[in-house]
């Protein structure tokens, strides 16, 4: 695949949430990473001790081990890694998708689940699926294949206990790229955009799959939904392909609409929710980085629009707000830039090319980056710039997929392979 054909398509990972976060059912602490995002769905962790000197050779190598293709994050709990691929072997590509529990340790198969997943009609020419990241609940693990499969496992022994195929069940679009949402837990529901006729968005049942509800006929998009807190009332914010919606997570209702229309449809970040009642929403292909300001009274939600610049656009990669600045990697087909935008103004602070396409995480007041290139890095962020401290290169295929920190435990993947690092200042 030639350098600029990596750029042609951005439906495999959505942007990342940041801000204090909202105590969501499903959330996990203590180390936990049990959805996209980590702990509270933002890219933010706790941690301390994350070194800043590494060695030439770069942090310290736990284990690596082949994997296959697919953008899904890994999830972490109680010594397990969960995540998703697509198998590759001498004959090509499989036509199947997996969910898959690993050994956090040494990357060993604990046990795997396997599904029909064909490619035919499905546009995996900048990129295989699955691109939807699973969600831990109790005890149970959620996950959304290519193909609009929906799936509850058992998440220590791998058993279906429920699934639904939403094409047949529910006539839901067949996916043009893969699908690409990864599903959020509200109360005992999970709540994933799903697409088509009074169904964008559908809640089931954790325990049967039932249908709790299903609402509205917006035309669909990728990004994944986040739950947010507007003057007291949680709500469920949610891109659709022209537009971003807020919405009651127990039933459904609208609460808000608001206009972001992208060039097909793909509006792919999870929106970046500040304690200051600031939404910040950023999309390439051809639209730009908007701020609403939402306010909520008597179950009336306002909107009004602060701002709008073309200039950052965030294509693929998660998004950090620290204070009154947001940090994201911005470009579109060409060459992308790590970028600060002050939330209050829509004015560029910088922009800085360090760093090829890029993910974030933020953790020990520093920014860990793992760029599409296979480069990692460790830097600190400010309204200044970007001052980085240790810079290696870990991955050899296209990396599109966000790091997860447990501790000081990192865990990235590829196109082909999984790798563990030690990032802690002793290593």
């Amino acid at each position: 695949m030639t350098r600029s054909s990596r750029y042609l398509l951005a439906v495999v990972l959505c942007v990342g949430v940041v801000i204090p976060p909202v105590s969501v059912g499903g959330a996990a602490g203590g180390g936990a990473w049990t959805q996209w995002g980590g702990p509270h769905r933002n890219f933010m962790v706790e941690a301390q001790g994350l070194a800043t000197d590494w060695p030439a050779a770069g942090p310290r190598q736990l284990w690596s081990r082949a994997l296959g293709e697919g953008h899904s994050s890994i999830l972490n709990e109680d010594g397990r890694l969960y995540t998703m691929y697509r198998p590759l072997s001498a004959a090509g590509r499989s036509e199947e998708e997996a969910i898959v529990a690993l050994n956090a340790a040494t990357g060993q198969t604990i046990w795997e689940h396997k599904y029909a997943s064909p490619t035919s009609g499905v546009d995996f020419s900048a990129g295989a699926g699955p691109h939807s990241t699973p969600l831990i609940v109790g005890d149970r693990i959620f996950a959304a294949g290519s193909r609009r499969e929906l799936f509850a496992l058992d998440k220590q022994t791998g058993r279906v206990l429920w699934s639904h195929d939403l094409m047949k069940e529910f006539g839901a679009p067949e996916p043009d790229r893969g699908f690409a949402p990864s599903p959020i837990a509200f109360g005992e529901t999970i709540i994933l955009p799903v697409g088509g006729p009074e169904q964008f968005v559908m809640a089931f049942e954790q325990r049967t799959g039932a249908v709790a509800w299903k609402k509205h006929s917006f035309s669909f998009a990728p990004g994944s939904p986040v739950l947010i807190g507007v003057d007291g009332q949680q709500q469920l914010v949610v891109f659709g392909g022209d537009d971003v919606a807020g919405i009651n997570p127990a039933n459904g209702d609208l609460l808000w609409r608001h206009p972001h229309k992208t060039d097909y449809g793909l509006n792919i970040s999870t929106p970046v929710w500040g304690s200051d009642n600031l939404l910040f929403l950023s999309s390439a292909y051809n639209n730009g980085s908007r701020v609403l300001q939402l306010t909520q009274t008597d179950g009336k939600t306002s909107v009004k629009e602060l701002w709008f610049n073309n200039r950052m656009r965030v294509h693929i990669g998660t998004v950090i707000r620290l204070g009154d600045y947001a940090y994201g990697a911005s470009g579109d087909f060409g060459p992308s830039f790590i970028t600060a935008i002050n939330v209050k103004t829509g004015e560029i602070a910088w922009r800085d090319r360090s760093f090829a396409r890029s993910q974030f995480l933020y953790a020990d007041d520093r920014i860990v980056i793992l760029d599409e290139d296979g480069a990692l890095g460790i830097a600190t962020l400010s309204p200044k710039g970007l001052k980085v401290h240790a810079r290696a290169d870990v991955l050899t295929k296209i990396s599109w997929t966000p790091p997860t920190l447990v501790g000081t435990r990192l865990y990235v993947r590829d196109r082909a392979n999984i790798v563990a690092l030690e990032l802690g200042s002793s290593s």
